[in-house]
């Protein structure tokens, strides 16, 4: 790929992280107005309808059943993982969300050893303290502060175990990346999301507003459109050449959470994400224990 031409996967990806961050503001916004289940459901049956056509085009078969497979776990997975993420990035800012949410890659580490005897090396104990102290800045600050209420809190909790969630995710998407197209993946994840959500409908569900329905769409839109540039940008540069870039995701969403709900990032949020990010990288320069932190279709 001669001159400039090498830096457009990195810009690919670099604009996907910030598609997905205008998501998750989307998502908080119509979460925030409409409820959490509602505006999940909505833009995960959305988020379906708006790339079938992309995947019906580009398609060549269809998904085996083994592929099948892979795609009901994982989207049992993310049933579980989302949920817990948007409730809890309604309670605190998206930055300090995301931030404590880069966790996940050093979990997943665990989770490739347990599930697919992957040996966890020392780097990765070193990672997983410094994930570990990162988080507990972060949490540790808003305690100092008094900002730690009942709801900060539970939104602290509820981001953390559905990073745990994000990390079998991640271990997960390993094996569906194999089986499928990104394209097959973001129909049929969104579609088997969405009704796995359905039946708790007569309990959960609310009827949009006008603007709730307004951010779902846009959220839906966002969604399509960042895996599109990130699986652009990851089909012609090595992911090893990419991994830094995933952590422009923090850069993302302190703008976009600035921007839409004029939510500060102190330096106690920086500190932590830097601590959270060393130990990622350190994770993520052992090619024998190497996990992805993208979240091209996780949420």
């Amino acid at each position: 790929m001669p001159g400039a031409a090498r830096l457009l996967p990195f810009l690919a990806v670099t604009l996907g992280l910030g598609m997905f961050s205008l998501m998750d503001a989307a998502m908080k916004s119509a979460a925030i107005l409409g409820g959490v289940y509602t505006a999940l459901v909505l833009r995960s049956l959305l988020g379906a309808l708006l790339a079938a056509p992309v995947w019906l085009a580009r398609r060549k078969a269809w998904p085996t059943r083994d592929a099948l497979r892979v795609h009901l776990v994982r989207s049992a997975v993310v049933t579980a993982m989302a949920p817990l993420f948007f409730w809890g990035l309604v309670r605190i800012p998206m930055a300090e969300a995301i931030a404590i949410s880069f966790i996940a890659p050093l979990i997943a580490l665990y989770f490739a050893s347990l599930l697919l005897g992957e040996v966890i090396r020392p780097s990765a104990i070193v990672a997983s303290l410094l994930g570990v102290a990162g988080v507990a800045v972060i949490a540790g600050a808003r305690f100092g502060d008094g900002g730690l209420s009942g709801e900060a809190g539970l939104g602290i909790a509820a981001i953390l175990v559905s990073a745990v969630f994000y990390a079998l995710n991640l271990v997960l998407q390993r094996r569906q990346a194999l089986l499928a197209s990104p394209y097959e993946i973001a129909v049929l994840q969104n579609l088997f999301v969405g009704l796995f959500l359905l039946p708790a409908a007569p309990w959960l569900a609310q009827v949009p507003g006008e603007a709730a329905m307004r951010d779902i769409v846009l959220g839906a839109a966002f969604a399509v459109l960042a895996l599109l540039f990130l699986a652009w940008g990851y089909a012609r540069a090595e992911a090893q050449a990419l991994v830094p870039i995933e952590y422009t995701g923090f850069l993302w969403a302190a703008l976009f959470g600035w921007l839409w709900f004029r939510e500060p990032v102190g330096w106690a949020t920086m500190a932590g994400a830097l601590l959270i990010v060393a130990g990622s990288w350190i994770a993520t320069r052992n090619p024998a224990a190497r996990v992805n932190p993208a979240s091209t279709s996780a949420s």
